[in-house]
């Protein structure tokens, strides 16, 4: 019996070694090229996937805010009623309809929320929540407080085996129409004269008229970009021009 187990295991030891050996000498996987313009393919089990074009992630740092009672029930800049009890925020340059991570990072709390809104148009500030996605992280208190914020996705709807299912499918927030306000102002004699000195240096130069809860405003601002990157170039030469309340805004 102890001969027969010996000669089993050795049988078995053999066996192993030759499959190791096979699978070192079988060809290498090899990995799928990328699709021109995409990024790298990778791999999960034993599948690849391709990464869609023009996935860019988008991660930003800065100071959040939030906005309540004098904006309930106005229109937002997406043409919806602002509603500061449902989870939504401003965003000066992503996509209406993107869904986007926000995290305090003084106590960790985290909030998911949907861009339906313009905003904040102050420097520093990078977004500008509502009433209950405030509350849900520790910021109606304070006021304010630094923050990161992740880009999720917008919302795709497919229909698999007859039923509506919804997935966020991540898009390039680096492209699109955007412009560099460089004041606003209450007066409309003042945004005149603001508009006219831009316009002998850049192109551009124009003045759109906002209506808030405070009054009328008139916001002066110049260029047209396709790109965040090109937009925010921009925006560093106003800044060293003189001008350092320049904030870059999707038109």
């Amino acid at each position: 019996m102890v001969k027969t187990l010996k000669f089993f295991n050795v049988q078995f030891a053999i066996c192993v070694a030759i499959s190791i050996f096979l699978i070192g000498c079988a060809a290498p996987e090899k990995r799928p090229s990328p699709l021109p313009g995409h990024p790298k393919p990778y791999k999960v089990g034993k599948r690849w996937y391709q990464p869609r074009k023009h996935a860019r992630g988008f991660q930003e740092r800065g100071i959040a805010s939030w906005y309540g009672k004098p904006f309930h029930g106005r229109k937002t800049s997406s043409g919806e009623i602002y509603n500061m009890y449902a989870k939504t925020a401003a965003h000066k340059t992503l996509p209406l309809g993107t869904y986007v991570r926000v995290y305090n990072l003084r106590n960790g709390k985290t909030v998911d929320v949907r861009i339906n809104d313009r905003g904040p148009f102050v420097r520093g500030r990078i977004i500008d929540l509502s009433y209950a996605a405030a509350q849900q992280i520790g910021l109606v208190g304070p006021g304010t407080a630094p923050v990161k914020i992740v880009a999720l996705g917008s919302v795709k709807k497919t229909v698999v085996g007859g039923k509506v299912q919804s997935t966020l499918v991540p898009g390039n927030y680096y492209v699109g129409d955007f412009t560099i306000q460089v004041g606003a102002f209450k007066d409309k004699e003042n945004a005149i004269r603001l508009r006219n000195k831009l316009a002998q240096t850049y192109k551009n130069a124009h003045i759109m008229v906002y209506e808030s809860p405070k009054g009328i405003f008139y916001r002066v601002r110049v260029a047209r970009c396709k790109t965040l990157d090109k937009a925010r170039e921009y925006e560093k030469r106003l800044e060293a021009d003189g001008y350092p309340d320049a904030i870059v805004v999707a038109r």
